[in-house]
C-alpha cells in the first residue's frame, strides 16, 4: 500500500526510457560541440536537428520521471525528433561522433515509441 501523495516506483520500461533519453541527450550535446568545431553551412542543418533532439530528450526524461500526464505524447514527439536527428547525423557517415549520435538517437526513438503506447 502506498501513502497518499506518493507515486508508485517507475516501471523497468520507464527507467529504460529515461536512461535512453539521458544517454541520447549527452551524446547530442557532444555531437553539437563537434559540429561547432567543424563549422560550415552543412553542419548548421545538422546542428538544428541535434539541438532539437537534445532538448526533446531532456524534457522527455523529465516528464516521465515526474509522471506528467503529457509524457506519452512527449515520448511520441521525442521519437520523431530522434529519428530526424539520426537521419541528419547519417549524412556524415565518416564521422565517428555523428555515427555514435545516430545510434543513440535510434535507441532512444525505439524506447520512446514503446513508451508512447504505454500507460504511465
Amino acid at each position: 500500500m502506498t501513502q497518499p501523495g506518493t507515486m508508485t516506483p517507475m516501471s523497468k520500461e520507464m527507467q529504460d526510457c529515461v536512461q535512453a533519453c539521458m544517454s541520447c541527450y549527452t551524446v547530442c550535446e557532444e555531437a553539437m560541440s563537434s559540429c561547432m568545431h567543424m563549422g560550415g553551412q552543412p553542419q548548421m542543418q545538422i546542428m538544428r536537428a541535434i539541438m532539437d533532439c537534445s532538448e526533446m530528450t531532456r524534457m522527455c526524461a523529465d516528464m516521465i520521471m515526474r509522471r506528467s500526464p503529457l509524457a506519452a505524447e512527449m515520448c511520441a514527439m521525442c521519437a520523431k525528433a530522434c529519428d530526424m536527428c539520426a537521419e541528419a547525423c547519417m549524412s556524415m557517415p565518416d564521422d565517428k561522433m555523428m555515427m555514435r549520435c545516430a545510434e543513440a538517437c535510434r535507441r532512444c526513438a525505439e524506447m520512446c515509441r514503446t513508451m508512447a503506447g504505454a500507460r504511465m
